[in-house]
């Protein structure tokens, strides 16, 4: 078989792995539909080129042309449709602004090649020692390419826009995916330019068409490894003088480009014409390198920022950005994703992290990140002591810290805890969060891209950043200490209603007392009184257990005790209470230590309680304890209901807020409560419909 054909074949094969690859790393959208789409197209115009170089005949040759441009015709429309959508937030905005753009790319190119019948081939050459044809065109199949090169020129117009407003980590997980796309438009320019300028189309150029696809299916391989470039968004803004200057250098390179060919071409300097287009080639691949160059990028806007007299970054946008997008912040963990990616848009920062200090107790917790989110956080290795050794090495520092060549202890819990090798998602700084004299947390962040360091300027600019995320984090949490002081008054409030509800069952169980002398014989009486007096019994015990449990300060008396006997005897005591048994499987080295045994046990009771209610008749719960670093964990799993991410973000450990039909959701914020008192912590990992894991973690203390 004929080299060429197989390499048609080859790539048509690569292409269509490449659409499976896509599918398989998702996620499933609209956009890596139109992808998918695109790159078919792509494929069934290499699996043509395969069949036309196979044609024994001129009829045949020209029958499997038509359906080509018929192909090349729709492909040009599709891929427009994907520069507009791919990695665009509000893309049907965009979509709905270019319809009368996409709507004529569509049908144009097929309206002039059925519409032209015989104008659009009028002759077939076939070039002395040469293997390839030569077809000259006619008037429509000249403007056929010219619309093509149009489209082209908005699909790399679109994508260099995308990808110019791309940053940090976003930018590391599109880079080869626009690199890819664009690499096939670039040559698919030269090859249509060529065809204009000649008249006619060299079938030798379909090679060069098919080494452009082979290369771009290597790079959009990579960027589909590398991350899930399908499943980024990026918001556009307006950065003119930048991009004067980048449409201003391709512009000038052009121009020079098609200087440089007319002089070889009629001044007989290259007379191989095939030297001449792996030059023009090579450039463009040069110039494609340069202007998508991160290094070259920030270079330019260095040249901007020194010729036009204004600085690296434009502190004022930056700040009317952070203004805004923290005004109406009601929750810490909101307000660090924001931090962490404006940081790393703002600066071109990989990987942001910032870990925030516990009130009362201080350990850190995770706030928020670029590169893992707080279930990701939850499995991770926790800093050494809760990252005690960090919090003292940090609460003397005021500027970004950097960690290269440093060894300290701190600094390996930090190694420890990431375990991250990539040089994307490495830790190369540590940056305090203070507010009023207080270490209120710890941003992390990874080199930049281009593997440069901090300059000056961009040091005080995190540390501005820094002292504002402090601010509203303690203005945040102050305002939650008001919330809940509103919400207690608010029970003290609603807590007369429910004594309401009490005098009403004493006036039932007095209603009782007062007939039972006239019928104490009477066996239906009997049963009604016996009837009343447990429901009135039952939910007056309810009803003033829990809402006493808010209003009692715990006092908390520590005692040896043994953990493992104290899950014993909690399943013992409920085993009335579920109709399902309870698993166990206790670390048999767990140690006795100093904790409240008595409240404790609440706390045991309750998660146990909830898990009964959760799973109902069916299904299963777990009780585990292990040794963790000096810290003794225990995990109350069960295969029930599960509970929704926005009641955990939200609702969960408040007091009053409850997934259950009858509750007043006290008991969790009671346990949470407890736990905190013991210097430990109560976390939950749940997903809807399968069930959750809440873990209690209690340090082991051998004194009080």
């Amino acid at each position: 078989m004929d080299f060429n054909v197989v390499l048609a074949f080859l790539t048509a094969a690569l292409t269509v792995g490449v659409v499976a690859v896509g599918v398989y790393r998702g996620p499933r959208s609209v956009v890596l539909y139109v992808f998918s789409l695109a790159m078919l197209f792509v494929a069934a115009e290499a699996a043509l080129i395969g069949f036309i170089f196979q044609s024994s005949s001129v009829t045949d040759f020209l029958s499997r042309h038509s359906l080509l441009f018929v192909v090349s015709s729709l492909t040009p429309a599709v891929w427009l449709l994907f520069s507009i959508s791919f990695a665009r937030a509000g893309y049907t905005e965009q979509i709905s602004k270019w319809k009368w753009v996409l709507l004529p790319a569509s049908v144009v190119p097929l309206a002039i090649y059925f519409l032209s019948g015989s104008n659009f081939i009028v002759l077939v050459l076939s070039p002395e020692h040469s293997r390839t044809l030569f077809i000259r065109l006619g008037k429509a199949g000249y403007l056929w390419h010219l619309l093509s090169i149009v489209i082209s020129i908005l699909v790399l117009m679109n994508l260099e826009r995308t990808f110019r407003h791309s940053t940090g980590h976003v930018r590391w997980q599109t880079k080869f995916m626009f690199l890819g796309v664009i690499f096939i438009f670039v040559v698919r320019i030269f090859t249509d330019s060529q065809v204009v300028l000649f008249k006619g189309v060299n079938t030798g150029y379909y090679l060069i068409n098919l080494g452009s696809i082979i290369i771009a299916d290597i790079l959009i391989l990579r960027s589909l490894f590398r991350g899930r470039p399908m499943g980024v968004n990026i918001q556009l803004s307006h950065q003119f003088l930048y991009t004067s200057l980048t449409v201003f250098i391709v512009g000038i390179y052009f121009i020079a480009l098609g200087i440089i060919a007319w002089i070889a071409i009629n001044f007989e300097l290259m007379n191989n014409i095939n030297l001449l287009i792996f030059f023009i080639f090579l450039t463009v691949a040069a110039l494609a390198v340069y202007l998508l160059s991160d290094r070259m990028r920030t270079r330019r806007k260095r040249f901007i920022s020194r010729h036009f007299k204004r600085p690296l970054y434009d502190y004022r946008k930056i700040w009317e950005d952070f203004t805004q997008k923290t005004t109406s912040v009601t929750s810490t963990e909101e307000l660090c994703k924001i931090i962490v990616k404006m940081v790393s848009d703002a600066l071109e920062i990989l990987s942001v992290t910032i870990w925030l200090v516990g009130e009362k107790q201080k350990v850190l917790y995770f706030g928020g990140s670029t590169v893992f989110d707080s279930q990701q956080a939850v499995k991770m290795e926790l800093f050494k002591d809760g990252g005690a050794r960090m919090i003292a090495a940090m609460s003397d520092q005021t500027m970004p810290v950097d960690l290269k060549g440093r060894e300290d202890d701190w600094i390996a819990d930090l190694t420890d805890t990431y375990k991250l090798d990539t040089k994307e998602s490495r830790v190369r700084y540590c940056v305090p969060l203070k507010a009023a004299g207080e270490l209120i947390g710890v941003m992390t962040l990874s080199e930049k891209v281009f593997y440069e360091g901090l300059t000056f300027e961009e040091s005080e600019l995190i540390k501005t950043i820094s002292d504002q995320a402090a601010a509203v984090v303690l203005s945040l949490r102050f305002a939650e200490h008001l919330r809940q002081a509103k919400e207690l008054e608010a029970f003290q409030t609603m807590s007369a209603f429910f004594m309401h509800d009490l005098k009403n069952l004493a006036s039932k169980l007095s209603l009782v007392t007062q007939n039972l002398p006239r019928h104490i014989n009477n066996p239906e009486f009997q049963a009604d009184a016996l009837k009343t007096i447990s429901q009135s019994v039952t939910k007056i015990n309810k009803m003033s257990g829990r809402l006493s449990l808010l209003s009692q300060k715990i006092n908390l008396s520590f005692r040896e005790a043994n953990i493992n006997e104290l899950i014993s005897s909690a399943i013992a005591d409920l085993k009335g209470y579920g109709a399902i048994p309870v698993k166990t499987n206790l670390d048999p080295g767990m140690p006795s230590f100093f904790i409240d045994q008595e409240q404790v046990y609440k706390v045991l009771e309750n998660l146990l309680m909830n898990a009964y209610d959760a799973t109902g008749d069916q299904g299963q719960i777990e009780v585990t304890t292990r040794i963790k670093d000096n810290w003794a964990e225990v995990l109350v799993t069960d295969t029930g209901c599960g509970i929704s991410q926005d009641f955990i973000k939200n609702n969960l450990f408040r007091p009053f807020q409850t997934t259950k039909k009858q509750g007043m959701g006290i008991g969790l914020y009671h346990c949470k409560t407890i736990v905190e008192g013991h210097g430990g912590r109560l976390t939950v990992e749940s997903e809807e419909g399968k069930g959750s894991i809440f873990t209690i973690r209690l340090p082991i203390r051998v004194a009080p």
